[in-house]
């Protein structure tokens, strides 16, 4: 554990430091010297030569300190690491004694779809953009308050002050941390909108008065908002609380999870812009640990890749999609048709396309009710002669393909046209903000102008507010989905919300023919 410490004075010290050994300072050394020789003679210019060097040598302040500034440092933003945070927080416990209430606050920040960016924009784009978010939120906060990096895109914030930051106070800062984090950033003249999530924990809610207890419960707050969806906020409760424990995963683990039926699918709707009525389901992968509870995708997905699961996982998935289309339809449930994502491997199995045949002929049910989602970076990548047959030979049967992340990869409209693409998923990095933001509207009414053109279907993904649908609507975006329309949910949910749903769906007049 590092120093006591007092936050402004290390501050001022650094400032001071920054400007006596900086370089700027070196240009003006010959007219300082100069001009005190000038006006003071040989005592004033012995004095700054060497007696007043000295003295600030024996205040510390031309010393580099062994305060928390100068922990090991994050490679990416710079930021000091979780060690620095602990021992601040500790520091913080010791200065007000075990009966009294901590003043500081610990929040954790985790910008949404880390990996999505990674994967668009390479390392070097999505590396700056995370230094730009580190940069904002030193920015935004005060000299005395603490930024430290605790993963890629994930931030840990100690705030001074802590009894004067109730409940209120912590929602309205995040919400402004969160609008900083949000605003447009720049890679290659592309122009890039995030999204960010935040949990905290007031001081009085802490399970102990232990560094570790207390930033454990910032970090169950944050689980807490991400699984409510991206740009959420969400304050620590004591029903939050369990010990923390890796995240990572090994092969045998996602395997045993697909065998034992853990891993299974979750549906998230996609209704009309026009009537309301529900379009389909997409079946989304969710793994109910028998221990730790629901774990996101996120969390679980790179291990099945790195296991080579992913041909397995897509079985999974299949299957539940297709018995959930058997069982909507004997309840009198019409849902036209279920979206499974098709991964890259899947599309390498020369017999991927009589896999899914022959369970459509299994399950009874016509090809147009299973619609296949690629990546549009698979469809771009027309190298790989099996993929693209399998695609083509799908198609052709009559399955109906949806080009997902439209706008983030290369897709040419020739391959749009050859794959005979029924529709295009706009990705979420347009969707965000389309409401308030003219060049996001611009975008949107870009590609929406080019799928009407090519006859091609479009779905608006992310949909998170009234705003952004009714701008999508507005548009002419045909097709959404996202946490406003509807959470990703459970088979046994789905028959509750598609009778909700109905409900709002005004009924059509029943227009007869003049004989």
């Amino acid at each position: 554990m590092g120093p006591r410490s007092n936050p402004p004075l290390q501050t001022t010290r650094r400032r001071l430091r920054a400007i006596l050994v900086g370089p700027q300072l070196a240009a003006f050394l010959p007219a300082i010297f100069l001009g005190a020789y000038w006006y003071g003679g040989e005592g004033l210019l012995l004095f700054l030569a060497i007696i007043f060097p000295a003295l600030l040598a024996l205040t510390g302040i031309l010393t580099q300190s062994n305060g928390p500034d100068h922990w090991p440092a994050d490679a990416v933003t710079g930021l000091p690491l979780r060690e620095t945070m602990l021992n601040h927080l500790n520091r913080g416990f010791e200065a007000t004694g075990p009966n009294k209430t901590a003043q500081q606050v610990c929040l954790m920040l985790k910008v949404d779809n880390t990996s999505q960016l990674r994967a668009r924009y390479g390392h070097v784009g999505a590396d700056k953009i995370m230094r730009e978010v580190a940069n904002r939120l030193r920015e935004t906060l005060r000299p005395e308050d603490l930024v430290t990096s605790l993963a890629y895109g994930r931030y840990g914030l100690v705030l001074h002050g802590g009894s004067r930051m109730d409940l209120e106070a912590l929602i309205s800062l995040s919400g402004r941390i969160q609008s900083i984090i949000g605003e447009p950033y720049s890679i290659d003249q592309a122009r890039i909108l995030i999204t960010s999530c935040i949990g905290f924990c007031l001081p009085s809610r802490a399970p102990s008065q232990s560094a570790e207890a207390y930033s454990g419960a910032a970090e169950n707050a944050l689980e807490a908002a991400q699984q409510s969806g991206p740009g959420s906020v969400r304050a620590y409760t004591a029903s939050m609380y369990r010990k923390q424990s890796p995240s990572g995963f090994v092969g045998e683990e996602v395997l045993k999870a697909l065998d034992e039926g853990q891993i299974v699918a979750w549906f998230q709707p996609q209704i009309s812009t026009d009537t309301g009525e529900i379009t389909g389901f997409e079946a989304l992968a969710r793994w109910q640990h028998p221990e730790r509870g629901q774990i996101a995708p996120g969390a679980f997905l790179p291990a099945i890749g790195n296991a080579g699961l992913f041909e397995r996982l897509g079985e999974v998935m299949l299957f539940s999609a297709l018995t959930a289309i058997r069982d909507w339809d004997r309840a009198g449930l019409n849902v036209p048709s279920v979206s499974v994502n098709l991964s890259a491997d899947e599309l390498r199995n020369p017999n991927l396309f009589d896999k899914i045949r022959w369970e459509l002929d299994r399950f009874e049910l016509a090809p147009e009710r299973l619609t296949l989602e690629i990546l549009e970076n698979v469809i771009a990548d027309s190298e790989d002669d099996t993929a693209t047959r399998n695609i083509a030979s799908l198609s052709k049967l009559g399955c109906r393909i949806d080009l997902d992340d439209f706008g983030t990869g290369h897709a040419s409209i020739t391959n749009i046209r050859r794959f005979d693409v029924h529709r295009i998923k706009i990705d979420r990095s347009f969707v965000t903000h389309v409401d308030t933001d003219r060049d996001q509207q611009s975008m949107v009414a870009a590609i929406l102008t080019m799928a009407e053109r090519l006859g091609v279907g479009t779905v608006g993904e992310g949909i998170e507010n009234i705003g952004e649908h009714a701008m999508m609507a507005q548009l002419g975006c045909r097709h959404v989905q996202g946490y406003w329309i509807g959470k990703p949910m459970s088979f046994e949910k789905t028959a509750t919300w598609i009778a909700n749903q109905r409900k709002k769906v005004p009924a059509l007049p029943n227009l007869k023919k003049r004989a």
